[in-house]
């Protein structure tokens, strides 16, 4: 049985009219983080994004600039595919996957004492001891987790490509 399914208390069928538009607004929102942050990073030059991967010295020099080239494009095709709602459960879920991987990175190079930028919105390297935010990236982070679980778990929404499809029934 799929969450959606679950018997949910529905007071006058409240939940069900106001689940599909806050599932809406949490698919806008997140795919505007990801547009934002695919587009800051795959405008930068070439030598920017390979810096901003090796400053968390966690990938063998060999993965470097295929991460650092291809995470931008990753995030952009998920903002679309959020935007759009193709695919909504799948794609909120890989959106997860993704902010687990970046709140991993964020607490890899803050318990070995290494000063970075997170270049999660362009940029990146290292930046002076003190400069770092890292509980704030995190928690930021922890954010947009949240909203892709919501995503994956009620994946039904308003202007989504799913439901044009039928994958989901009103």
């Amino acid at each position: 049985m799929a969450i959606e399914d679950a018997a949910v208390p529905d007071a006058g069928g409240a939940w069900t009219k106001a689940q599909p538009w806050i599932t809406t607004a949490g698919r806008v929102g997140l795919a505007g983080v990801l547009g934002y942050a695919g587009w800051a990073k795959v405008t930068e030059p070439p030598a920017l994004q390979k810096l901003a991967v090796s400053s968390y010295q966690i990938l063998p020099d060999s993965l470097v600039a295929p991460v650092g080239f291809g995470l931008p494009i990753l995030e952009l095709v998920l903002a679309v595919l959020l935007l759009l709602g193709f695919g909504t459960r799948f794609t909120g879920a890989f959106s997860g996957l993704l902010m687990i991987i970046f709140i991993g990175g964020i607490i890899s190079v803050w318990s070995r004492g290494l000063s970075i930028d997170c270049g999660c919105f362009g940029s990146g390297g290292a930046v002076e001891q003190g400069q770092t935010r890292y509980l704030q990236e995190i928690l930021r982070d922890t954010g947009f987790l949240a909203l892709a679980a919501w995503i994956t778990a009620f994946p039904r929404s308003k202007l989504a490509l799913d439901r044009l499809l039928g994958l989901y029934k009103d």
